[in-house]
């Protein structure tokens, strides 16, 4: 099961980054999101590859097709495994995201975001003005990218039931937004804790600070992942 929990390096700089690398050995799924790739850039990869890490680069393309396109061809060569775009790009930059990387290798896996686990209902309907229903409009965003021949989506643990009845078991679905029972839930507004995302079909989670704001990171991840076990 630890296989499946990814932790994300949310860290200023390269050297905050080998600090919690070195805090969790143990982890071999690392996320890197817009604030580390910003300010390192492609360093960060090496110190990743050279430790046996698989990569979750989460920068959420979202831009004209041709845009979309080229960023992506530009990830690949950095080797990483999973890669994300919005499903809000549209159509046309979630096809063009995959015919880009056709044919190139290795291929990372494309996963699109159906929306972000940090906007609840209200804000969906009052600040972002769609009419849809919370649930139905993420499901319909992650089915759109699976036409579009994208690999999976990031979802809240809270519909990822519904997302693999619907779109299969061979789509990965990754959850941010989950939480142990005993830690705070902070600014993700639709949670669950890593046992119940899993059994509702999660392909992987992404748990970053019940784990690296810790006072000893390597006992909470060894916690969650024991409670995973059970």
């Amino acid at each position: 099961m630890s296989d499946q929990i990814i932790v994300p390096l949310d860290v200023p700089n390269k050297q905050e980054a080998i600090a919690l690398l070195d805090q969790l050995p143990d982890v071999s799924f690392w996320k890197v999101g817009l604030q580390l790739f910003v300010s390192e850039g492609s360093e960060i990869f090496k110190i990743l590859k050279e430790r046996n890490k698989k990569i979750f680069l989460d920068l959420k393309f979202h831009d004209i097709p041709n845009t979309v396109a080229q960023a992506c061809v530009s990830a690949q060569k950095y080797e990483v495994d999973l890669l994300t775009l919005h499903s809000s790009a549209g159509k046309k930059a979630l096809q063009g995201a995959v015919k880009a990387l056709e044919g190139l290798h290795p291929t990372p896996k494309l996963l699109a975001i159906s929306l972000l686990t940090s906007i609840n209902a209200r804000e969906l309907a009052f600040d972002l003005k769609i009419p849809l229903e919370l649930p139905e409009y993420a499901l319909q965003m992650a089915l759109m990218a699976k036409e579009c021949g994208i690999d999976g989506a990031v979802c809240s643990p809270l519909e990822v039931a519904q997302m693999r009845g619907i779109c299969g078991d061979e789509f990965l679905l990754v959850c941010p937004g989950v939480r142990p029972s005993w830690t705070d839930p902070q600014d993700q507004q639709r949670v669950m804790t890593p046992k119940e995302a899993i059994k509702a079909g999660a392909s992987y989670l992404v748990i970053g600070r019940p784990i690296t704001q810790a006072e000893n990171p390597q006992e909470a991840w060894e916690r969650i992942c024991e409670e995973l076990k059970h």
